[in-house]
């Protein structure tokens, strides 16, 4: 094991790394994200929006965005660098387990 984080708040559903930066999000059962820098091990903010567990998690590749998919049917999208939720896709009939960014299209 090369770094070991805790969050003694709630269990992990999902993480992704930071394509260029040594940065990892984690997505917690608490409905709660994470951004921690895994270089300096220190926890850089806290995102809080969704209503319970949050499964998916992705970085933008070439974007300062996010986008997070959880339990409570709703899929954000995320600018890390305001620290804002930037909209939320409604009308999922169902969890979201996953969530990516396409690769060529923004």
């Amino acid at each position: 094991m090369l770094t070991k984080f805790e969050s003694k708040s709630a269990r992990v559903k999902g993480l992704t790394f930071h394509s260029k930066r040594p940065w990892i999000l984690t997505s917690l059962h608490s409905g709660i994200i994470q951004l921690w820098d895994y270089r300096m091990k220190t926890l850089i903010d806290k995102f809080d929006e969704h209503d319970g567990p949050v499964r998916g998690i992705h970085f933008h590749s070439a974007q300062p965005l996010f986008v997070s998919g959880g339990d409570d049917y709703k899929i954000k999208v995320w600018n890390y660098k305001s620290r804002k939720c930037l909209f939320t896709l409604l009308g999922h009939l169902d969890y979201i387990r996953t969530t990516f960014f396409h690769h060529e299209y923004p």
